[in-house]
C-alpha cells in the first residue's frame, strides 16, 4: 500500500470522507502548481467542509417532510394588489431574520392565494440555510399526537414537534381540532413561543378560530401567542390555481 493510499484509508476513518475524495486531484494540482503544504491543507480542508454542509442541507431536506422545492422567483407578485403591496415583507422574510430572531409568521387567506406556496418557500430557504425545519398540516399534526397520546409516546411526539427552529402548519382551519385535539395544538405552540418560530397558514381571520378550536378561551390563548411577536401578511384574490392551464 503506498503512503497515499494509507493516508486516504486514515482520512476515512476520522470521518474526513470529503478530503478522502479529494486527496488525488488536490495532491496532483499541489504538485503542479508547486503549492506549499500549507496551502494544500487548506484546500482539503475547505473541500471538507464544503461536502459536510451540502450532507447537512441534505439532512435538512430530508427531515422537513417538504416534497416540493419552492423558490420566490416562482411566485407571480402580480397575481393581487395585496401580493404587490406586501412584496418588499415577503422578500424580508426570506432572509430568515425572523427564524434567529425567534418570530412567527401567520399567512392569512382564501383557498389558492398563495399562502402554502410561501410558507413552502421559507421552509425550502431554511432548509438551505441549515436550518432544521418540519412541514406539516395542522390535522396531520394532531393525529400524530393524538395517537401518541394513546400509545403512551406524546412526550416524544410533542418533542418532534417542539424541536424544530422553524415549524410550518399548514391548513389550519379547514377542519375543526375538537377539544383533545385543540389542546394538543396549544401544547405545541405554547412550548415554541419566544424559543423558536413556528408560521401558520389559515383561510381564517383571527376572530373566527373558534371555529377551529374548541373554545374562543383556547383560540385567544393561541393566537394570543403567535401575534405577540409576529409578521402576519393577507392575502386577497380569487384562487390562483384558476390561472393555472
Amino acid at each position: 500500500m503506498s503512503t497515499r493510499q494509507a493516508l486516504k484509508g486514515k482520512l476515512i476513518d476520522l470521518r474526513l470522507k470529503g478530503m478522502a475524495d479529494e486527496l488525488d486531484p488536490v495532491l496532483e494540482h499541489a504538485a503542479a502548481h508547486n503549492l506549499d503544504l500549507l496551502s494544500t491543507l487548506e484546500r482539503l480542508a475547505d473541500l471538507e467542509l464544503e461536502q459536510r454542509f451540502r450532507n447537512a442541507i441534505a439532512l435538512r431536506w430530508r427531515q422537513s417532510k417538504l416534497t416540493d422545492k419552492l423558490t420566490i422567483d416562482q411566485f407571480d407578485f402580480s397575481h393581487h394588489r395585496s401580493r404587490q403591496e406586501q412584496k418588499t415583507r415577503i422578500l424580508n422574510l426570506l432572509t430568515l431574520d425572523f427564524v434567529r430572531t425567534h418570530m412567527d409568521v401567520i399567512l392569512i387567506g382564501n383557498p389558492g392565494a398563495g399562502k402554502t406556496f410561501l410558507a413552502k418557500c421559507l421552509a425550502y430557504a431554511a432548509c438551505n440555510a441549515n436550518i432544521k425545519v418540519l412541514f406539516t398540516t395542522a390535522i396531520d399534526m394532531i393525529n400524530h399526537l393524538i395517537a401518541a397520546e394513546a400509545d403512551h409516546s406524546l412526550l416524544k411526539q410533542l418533542q418532534a414537534y417542539q424541536a424544530p427552529e422553524l415549524l410550518v402548519c399548514d391548513e389550519l382551519g379547514y377542519l375543526s381540532l375538537g377539544q383533545q385535539g385543540s389542546h394538543l395544538f396549544f401544547q405545541v405552540i405554547s412550548a415554541r413561543h419566544q424559543h423558536t418560530s413556528t408560521v401558520i397558514t389559515t383561510n381564517l381571520p383571527f376572530a373566527e378560530w373558534g371555529k377551529v378550536f374548541d373554545s374562543t378561551t383556547v383560540a385567544t390563548a393561541i393566537a394570543d401567542r403567535l401575534v405577540y411577536h409576529s409578521e402576519v401578511l393577507i392575502l386577497g384574490g380569487e384562487s390562483y390555481r384558476r390561472k393555472l392551464p
